[in-house]
């Protein structure tokens, strides 16, 4: 684990190295979304599954996508001392009305608010308008999950939708009840660029 004691102090871009994810990173990444599932989704999500077949279900999930090249696929890992410990996945051109789907955006739990989220933002919006300018970001995040709200809210980020969470992997017991997500957009990615610097 990343010993997190005096990274506010130090001037995060030297500390931190952004990159292209491979197939090598998959049990990294697997775990740090298991971990942040387990913060952030509890009662949303069953205990028993975050308590037990998540970790496997994630790295299944993550073999399977970091193994096969997905030119509409983009995997952003951030590494601190050569250890993963944030993670950007989107999926560009998913929605015709909203455009490419910010899939997952995790940071380790120990590394909150030093700005790697808003980084990762960045990298994910550059990524999109390389790929189509214009083209507009969108992610989904449960309504429980206030603090993610406000920072995405806090980026620019606007709520345009509530519908009910799809069970991870088509499986309705690993929910707990009927939990509901909120689609936040940004028609413009461009105005995550700066919002980095």
């Amino acid at each position: 684990m990343v010993d997190a004691a005096g990274i506010a102090s130090h001037d995060r871009r030297l500390d931190l190295r952004f990159r292209e994810a491979g197939p090598g990173d998959a049990r990294a990444i697997a775990w740090l979304h298991a971990d942040s599932w387990r913060h952030h989704y509890r009662g949303a999500y069953s205990d028993s599954f975050l308590e037990g077949d998540v970790a496997g279900y994630l790295a299944a999930t993550w073999t399977e996508r970091l193994s096969a090249l997905d030119p509409r696929a983009r995997t952003i890992v951030g590494e601190l001392g050569g250890e993963v410990v944030a993670f950007a996945h989107t999926r560009l051109g998913e929605d015709a009305t909203w455009g490419a789907l910010l899939d997952n955006l995790h940071v380790s739990y120990e590394l909150k608010r030093l700005g790697i989220g808003t980084r990762l933002l960045a990298l994910t919006a550059q990524a999109v308008l390389d790929s189509a300018p214009a083209s507009g970001l969108y992610l989904w995040v449960l309504e429980q999950n206030v603090a993610a709200q406000a920072f995405y809210a806090a980026r620019g980020g606007a709520c345009v939708e509530r519908s009910a969470v799809p069970p991870p992997g088509g499986d309705p017991s690993r929910l707990n009840g009927a939990p509901m997500g909120l689609r936040y957009a940004w028609p413009d990615p461009a105005t995550l660029l700066s919002a980095a610097e």
